[in-house]
């Protein structure tokens, strides 16, 4: 610890508490803002919040007169689930928040919150509230959070610390933000030369339906649990191995040999599509590549072109605006939306020949290669930009600045 500075618990500037309990019978449209952990972890982020819920006034006035509300330098903080977003009362702000969700640090000493609270986004924060655990906590009790140590150092120092990382960290902003717009307008241009494929199409395409076009159409077996899973054998693919960015092997799970004979009709070779059958926000789907391996499949829909179409035609389109708004448009189901084969064989499809096909496969390739190579550059830089926030702060609460 820096010469000067020292070592404090939080219960020696703070009053650590929560709320006082408010009922969901009490929550209304309109009055004064009311707060779960989800509206302070975007006043932590933003600033501000859209707010939903909001008590009355004569509540809050109650409450108020009673027990206290949060004043200018006080800290609030989530502290279940996402914990550790905090957020410093400021004289314009007036609401109320949930207790238990949300911890309340009101300001009982000469110190800086505003220094507090970016000392509550470093690693020396984070490191003593998993210490004890062996794991990262998701819940932050009253009684942990006063035993939380800092150091501090004199209140002129804090202030000076305040000013020094609020100007870098404005800079960090700007350049976050603007690695974050070049990222997703990357992704854009893919998506929207994606769309224009599909949409201007030559003369010779043919308006058919997918079924007509493929071999095979199905879904795999639903059911098959995990006493039938061995630790190596036939790979045995489900929902989960099927992402956004193609097929994942990460958690696989296998079944027999002689088990798999038994499953022919999904059973999974090399060309073979696999498209995800629960429907979120989006439809995934991935090629099989011809040395995977026996295979088979769970609760996916399996798709084998026939000799008209290239898999990876059929990969493109499937992820292509037009495709994706058709089939989460034709979604079933109460607990779990999906989509059934017979909306897929029936599914309209542009089929140009097979040559064209191959052009714009390796157009799209070639596209998506590059736009892969600009997000990957984007996406080093943000991560650089995060662990330059974080060295700061180590700096900074280390007395290195």
């Amino acid at each position: 610890m820096k010469k000067g500075w020292d070592m404090k618990k939080l219960s020696d500037v703070y009053q650590v508490g929560s709320s006082k309990r408010v009922l969901k019978s009490q929550w209304q449209t309109n009055g004064v803002p009311f707060y779960r952990g989800r509206e302070v972890t975007r006043l932590a982020a933003d600033g501000f919040v859209e707010n939903e819920l909001f008590i009355s006034e004569e509540h809050f006035a109650a409450l108020s007169k009673e027990y206290g509300v949060p004043k200018a330098g006080d800290i609030i903080i989530t502290a279940i689930g996402t914990i550790g977003n905090a957020h410093v009362v400021r004289s314009s702000d007036r609401f109320y928040f949930k207790d238990a969700s949300v911890l309340w640090m009101k300001r009982t000493a000469d110190v800086s919150s505003e220094f507090v609270n970016l000392w509550l986004k470093s690693p020396s924060f984070f490191d003593q509230l998993d210490r004890d655990n062996g794991a990262t906590v998701d819940t932050l009790t009253i009684q942990k959070l006063q035993s939380i140590k800092i150091s501090l150092p004199p209140l002129t120092e804090q202030r000076r610390i305040v000013g020094l990382l609020g100007e870098a960290f404005a800079g960090l902003a700007t350049s976050k933000a603007n690695a974050q717009k070049n990222l997703q307008n990357t992704r854009a241009l893919f998506e929207s030369h994606l769309q224009s494929v599909f949409t201007q199409r030559g003369e010779d395409w043919l308006n058919t339906e997918l079924g007509k076009v493929c071999e095979r159409v199905t879904v795999g077996h639903v059911g098959i649990t995990s006493p039938y899973y061995r630790p190596n054998g036939v790979l045995f693919l489900r929902t989960q191995n099927v992402s956004k960015r193609g097929l994942q092997l990460a958690d696989v799970k296998y079944i027999t040999n002689e088990f798999n004979c038994t499953l022919q009709k999904s059973q999974v070779r090399g060309g073979d599509v696999l498209m995800s059958r629960v429907l979120t926000n989006a439809v995934n789907c991935a090629l099989v590549p011809d040395d995977l391996g026996p295979a088979n499949c769970a609760n996916v829909i399996l798709v084998r072109p026939a000799s008209k179409l290239i898999s990876k035609f059929l990969i493109y389109y499937i992820q292509s605006p037009e495709a994706q708004k058709h089939l989460l448009g034709r979604r079933v189901g109460s607990a779990q939306l999906v989509v059934n084969t017979s909306v897929v064989k029936t599914w309209p499809i542009p089929v140009p020949p097979v040559s064209s096909q191959k052009r714009i496969v390796a157009k799209l390739d070639s596209l998506r290669e590059e736009t892969q190579r600009l997000a990957s550059i984007y996406e080093r830089k943000l991560a650089a930009l995060e662990a330059l926030k974080k060295s700061l702060l180590h700096q900074a609460f280390s007395g290195a600045l």
